[in-house]
């Protein structure tokens, strides 16, 4: 296990790269914990497949450092570093049963023969392979061959890091579910640094105790499930986090107010002037929608009702945003639209802004 250090780690694929622009990877400084479990998350193309592969040693950063337990290993192949990795496809031997996929990567490090038993046992008991264990690779299912590439990082005790590069793109709904528990077992469990690069929400929050989620090459915010979702320091963390995810209305501040055109919102505390682009963030899970009473006039534009709750699309003052229900829950032909002033969030130029002073009761 080791403390991962990113020491101002930037990474361009051009050979002289002159602006930001020119970087898929933007500088980032951060140190994550020995025996954290982290979960790289964005859409494709935002750097985190980069990042990874700088850790793994398959890059070469332009810029910067990657540190193990304070020790310079930037230019160290990935053999010297002393990691794992399983890949989005099963990186397995055909040719060799289950359990001999995996003996190997133990008996290349000379393991004990009891010892290696012992692991082999208790991997095909956690990947549900019993009945499997004796049978060639090549005849098995896919998700049953990624289940082995799985098995073959986490068998392994001595390492530094397990990095996983969207590692259940292959497995079936049912059995990603059962996976994502299993990981999160093993990391309790074996306390190994784990890192899990993937583009889903789901696996990233219920994997990961931080989440980096990365944009457009830059890392917006490392945080908690709870803070990605209630304190997104970003619009994008915002959108991205969340199903559906946060409304981001434009809007002008002045003190303790949000003008939304020409309604006025409460704020749960006091702005200094802001400058630029300014926005509220308010997920739909606090929006109220009611028929009489307070509240901002909003034209509904379309429902969807997936059983458990309403997604409302609405619309006030030409912005579009999104309500939620709760089942049962009937759609005002006319509805008034009030936020819960506790949760409204202002963002400045795309980051996130915060009060100078409370407001009283808030």
């Amino acid at each position: 296990m080791a403390q991962i250090t990113l020491d101002k780690l930037a990474h361009s694929y051009l050979p002289h790269p002159k602006t930001d622009a020119d970087f898929a990877l933007k500088q980032i400084d951060h140190v994550w914990d020995d025996g954290g479990a982290y979960a790289l998350l964005g859409p494709s193309g935002c750097g985190k497949t980069t990042l990874l592969n700088i850790i793994s040693g398959l890059l070469v950063p332009s810029k910067g450092k990657i540190l193990f337990d304070g020790r310079d290993i930037t230019t160290f192949q990935p053999e010297q570093r002393n990691i794992a990795q399983v890949f989005q496809f099963p990186v397995i031997y055909d040719t060799m049963t289950v359990r001999q996929n995996l003996e190997f990567p133990l008996k290349n490090r000379n393991v004990p023969s009891d010892e290696i038993s012992k692991r082999v046992n208790e991997m095909i008991d956690i990947l549900d392979l019993g009945d499997k264990a004796n049978r060639k690779a090549r005849g098995l299912t896919a998700d049953e061959k990624q289940k082995i590439s799985l098995g073959r990082g986490l068998v392994r005790y001595d390492v530094n890091a397990i990095l996983f590069d969207e590692p259940l793109t292959v497995i079936d709904p049912h059995m990603k579910w059962q996976l994502r528990t299993k990981l999160k077992d093993l990391h309790r469990q074996l306390g190994h640094t784990m890192i899990y690069v993937t583009h889903d929400q789901t696996e990233a929050l219920t994997f990961a105790d931080k989440v980096v989620v990365m944009y457009e090459g830059e890392v917006v915010q490392i945080g908690t499930p709870e803070e990605l979702f209630d304190e997104p320091q970003h619009t994008f963390v915002g959108y991205f986090i969340g199903s559906p995810g946060m409304n981001i209305i434009p809007a002008s501040v002045t003190g303790a107010t949000a003008q939304l055109g020409t309604h006025s919102v409460k704020l749960k505390g006091a702005y200094a002037k802001l400058e630029g682009k300014t926005e509220i963030g308010i997920r739909p899970e606090f929006v109220t929608m009611k028929s009489s009473g307070k509240g901002l006039p909003a034209t509904v534009t379309g429902v969807e009702d997936i059983g458990r709750f309403k997604i409302v699309r609405a619309n006030i003052e030409g912005n579009d945003l999104n309500v939620v229900l709760n089942e049962g829950e009937s759609v005002p032909a006319d509805p008034l639209l009030s936020f819960d002033s506790a949760r409204i969030n202002i963002y400045q130029n795309d980051h996130l802004v915060r009060p100078q002073s409370t407001a009283k009761g808030a």
